[in-house]
């Protein structure tokens, strides 16, 4: 078996103390805070400041918060309709193994995001020139990694099976040949990180914004419609609005491979916390270990 360090647990109210402390630190006030989300961050909605917290929760996914404020500042300065970091406060600041960043929050007007306005935005960011943008390289595998690292007492086996497919498809992503050119990617493009805003619909979780191939920014929704069975096919309409079907690639099993092990190790960190989490993850598993690619999941609520 390989070996390989593996988190202990966490106090789950350490997110709230967390939020308590940085929002000292930068002088905003965390009183009735609302836990929006508690999947890859702790999101919360200050209700004083019209203020949005991502609260990192993985220590070696923490640098993203830095990725995500960077990213943030430099779509705004190419007009890229995006979530905007908050400024003229430190901006993100660092509490033990948590980053804290801080955004201002839009207004959402609770209109479900197409796959065709999702299409337009990455033409839009994928048009970008990346030299001078200062952004991180893709590294898909070393963000796994660390997510498989963070788990909370699961089962060995099942942490060591991810492990080992880690390994198989870092050496596949090696031999692949993109017909699309490098350029800046969301990284994590889906329905999800958008919100409906009066203005129109903005990108969120800049966290994986970066340079790297464009069509991994094409994959979720084709990764979506496949294990989520959605009712309308949001990947066809992607298709028709980008230009790309990305699942006529020979790479697609590939990056189809990556995305779904992303989908079940984002559940480790946080299974121990909510039981559903943790009955979708087990489905998850077994799904990938038996090569069962029809079995339907379900979003982890």
């Amino acid at each position: 078996m390989s070996t390989y360090p593996v988190d202990s647990g966490s106090d789950p109210r350490a997110p709230w103390a967390v939020l308590t402390q940085a929002c000292r630190q930068v002088g905003l006030d965390p009183a009735g805070a609302a836990l929006v989300r508690l999947v890859n961050n702790a999101v919360f909605r200050l209700v004083r400041h019209r203020v949005m917290v991502r609260v990192t929760l993985i220590e070696g996914l923490a640098h993203r918060a830095h990725t995500a404020v960077s990213a943030g500042r430099m779509l705004a300065a190419h007009g890229i309709p995006a979530v905007r970091p908050l400024l003229g406060i430190s901006n993100p600041v660092h509490l033990d193994r948590h980053a804290v960043s801080f955004w201002k929050e839009v207004v959402d007007t609770g209109a479900t995001p197409t796959a065709v306005q999702l299409g337009d935005l990455l033409t839009r960011l994928h048009n970008l020139r990346t030299a001078g943008l200062g952004l991180p390289s893709w590294n898909p595998i070393a963000e796994l990694r660390s997510r498989i690292t963070a788990t909370h007492g699961w089962d060995r086996g099942d942490v060591d099976f991810l492990w080992r497919r880690c390994e198989a498809v870092e050496s596949a992503l090696a031999a692949l040949d993109y017909p699309l050119p490098a350029g800046v990617i969301h990284g994590d493009a889906h329905l999800g990180n958008m919100i409906t805003t009066p203005a129109g619909p903005v990108l969120c979780d800049l966290d994986t914004v970066c340079v790297g191939p464009r069509e991994w920014d094409l994959v979720p929704l084709a990764v979506s419609q496949l294990r989520f069975g959605r009712a309308v096919d949001v990947h066809r309409q992607l298709v028709d609005a980008y230009g790309v079907d990305i699942t006529t690639w020979p790479g697609f099993p590939v990056l189809r491979e990556l995305r779904e092990l992303k989908l079940a190790a984002v559940g480790l960190p946080i299974a121990y916390l909510n039981p559903a989490v943790g009955a979708e993850l087990r489905l998850r598993l077994r799904s990938l270990r038996a090569a069962h690619t029809t079995a339907r999941w379900t979003p982890y609520q």
